[in-house]
């Protein structure tokens, strides 16, 4: 008789699942020591590796650059950002101080005569115009002399990233005319002719923005003629700290 073949059923293993969850928490461990590794990137190394490079590739390496700037592994991360915000708001400043310069040249003749001020306060770089030399009273329609000597701010602005707001002020002296129901609608209407030069001379209109502001904020008293034509102005800021993309 043939012999007769035994199969055996293979028994059930209730443990395979072990194999995959030791592989996932070894996985997931691994993940975890490549993410703390990224997080304490050494800056001072990674900067001395990359000007080391530039040095072997003939650029520019770790020599031309003093001590003090290959230190930063020594330092928090807190301490590094605040060291690299210092190091943009003193560029910052020393732009605004720049153009606070050339703008005082330009504008040179109307600064003695005392129609303009070119002042640094803590919002940027402001540019205060007598409103006589550029409109004519109750207008907001810019003389001739007037578009020339705003072309030649526009022609500095250009180059200037930062974000630029013009202010149109009057006196307290209610308009009578029928062009503006009020010296709101005066102020905006002369901010926004001042803008609008501007764009037209090459600004790009994503860094400027004209408010009106009436007879709000005066800077001299409106009870005397030289006081109200000192408040009837144009005051055009340069905005520290406002970098426009």
């Amino acid at each position: 008789m043939p012999r007769r073949k035994r199969y055996q059923e293979d028994t059930e293993n209730h443990e395979r699942w072990l194999i995959s969850y030791a592989d996932f928490i070894t996985l997931l461990f691994a993940f975890f020591v490549v993410m703390y590794a990224v997080s304490v990137v050494n800056i001072g190394k990674y900067t001395v590796l990359s000007e080391a490079l530039g040095d072997a590739f003939g650029g520019r390496g770790a020599s031309s650059k003093p001590n003090t700037q290959v230190q930063l592994d020594a330092l928090p991360l807190s301490n590094i950002i605040a060291h690299k915000r210092a190091e943009a708001a003193k560029r910052d400043r020393e732009r605004l101080d720049l153009l606070a310069r050339k703008l005082d040249s330009v504008l040179a003749p109307l600064v003695d005569s005392g129609k303009v001020r070119v002042t640094r306060n803590a919002r940027g770089v402001a540019v205060e115009i007598n409103a006589s030399v550029l409109f004519t009273e109750g207008d907001a329609v810019l003389s001739g002399n007037a578009r020339e000597t705003l072309q030649a701010v526009a022609g500095l602005f250009k180059d200037d990233p930062h974000a630029i707001e013009v202010e149109g002020f009057t006196d307290t002296t209610p308009i009578a005319n029928p062009a503006f129901a009020s010296n709101w609608e005066l102020s905006a209407v002369r901010a926004t002719t001042v803008v609008r030069l501007f764009a037209d001379s090459g600004v790009p209109e994503r860094r400027l923005a004209a408010v009106g502001r009436g007879a709000n904020r005066p800077v001299a008293s409106n009870d005397d003629p030289l006081g109200r034509a000192r408040n009837r102005r144009v005051a055009v800021t340069i905005l520290s700290g406002s970098v426009v993309e």
